[in-house]
């Protein structure tokens, strides 16, 4: 199945990741990297390898970027796979493509991931599953909250291999990403009724227990504490981002009362 897809990277300022991922991606004949104008070495790093195209693109949203990557680049095979830079593939996972024989009916599968931080996989990692291998004709992203949702109308299935979650870019740059986001979702929060919001977003919506909850939660239930220091770092990582979320969620109820 493997010369059926093309992979699809999203970039922006990637340079720390983008070499890692497009190793594991020699196998495709067509790779479409579409950049947000990098600052940094990210499009030079790209242009090592003879398979990749890239395409430049102002950043609005990422529901714009990912359907203009699906539609505005010339892809020409039936399958995309979409990841994002700091995503590796592993060798078991690549194999495992290379021997699926989808039936027609079938629009796409979910890929499970472990999460790795400074290159250490981890047991505590809280990454969700993902669709990222699709009918290209099929699939359409919509924003949801700070990121995207993909939107497919056939049936799934899900892969058994993982996908490796590892950024290496620096944590001034993770502090800066997680403010932009958790103020998105904050926005998505404070105008969405509870009906319409999921078990963690209500808990999220609540304001005082989600950063304690998910700092214990990736602890002692996901068994991060067995993963020694770099545990500990993403659970503490876990904790700030929910804070950061918290805080956003309150200064606009807070806010919404003094007008």
């Amino acid at each position: 199945m493997l010369a059926r897809i093309t992979p699809v990277v999203l970039t922006r300022n990637e340079e720390a990741n983008i070499g890692r991922c497009l190793k594991k991606l020699t196998w495709a004949g067509d790779v479409v990297v579409v950049d947000s104008f990098s600052s940094d070495n990210t499009v030079k790093v790209a242009r090592d390898y003879e398979n990749v195209r890239i395409f430049q693109r102002r950043f609005d949203s990422h529901e714009n970027q990912w359907n203009f990557a699906l539609t505005k680049t010339d892809i020409d095979t039936e399958w995309v796979m979409a990841l994002d830079a700091d995503y590796i593939l592993t060798d078991e996972l690549v194999e495992e493509i290379r021997l699926t024989a989808p039936n027609d009916g079938l629009g796409g599968y979910w890929v499970d991931f472990a999460y790795a931080t400074f290159g250490k996989k981890l047991r505590g990692g809280i990454y969700p599953p993902n669709v990222v291998l699709f009918k290209k004709d099929e699939g359409r992203y919509i924003q949801d909250g700070h990121t995207q949702r993909l939107v497919i109308d056939s049936p799934l299935e899900l892969l058994t291999s993982k996908i490796i979650h590892d950024d290496r870019k620096p944590l001034s740059h993770w502090f800066k990403s997680q403010l932009r986001y958790q103020r998105i979702e904050s926005e998505k929060l404070s105008n969405s009724p509870a009906k319409d919001l999921s078990f963690a977003d209500r808990l999220r919506k609540l304001v005082i227990p989600a950063p304690f909850l998910i700092f214990l939660y990736v602890l002692f239930v996901r068994r991060a504490i067995l993963d020694g220091w770099a545990g500990w770092f993403y659970a503490f990582q876990r904790f700030v981002a929910e804070l950061m979320l918290s805080l956003l969620v309150l200064e606009r109820l807070i806010s919404s009362r003094s007008d």
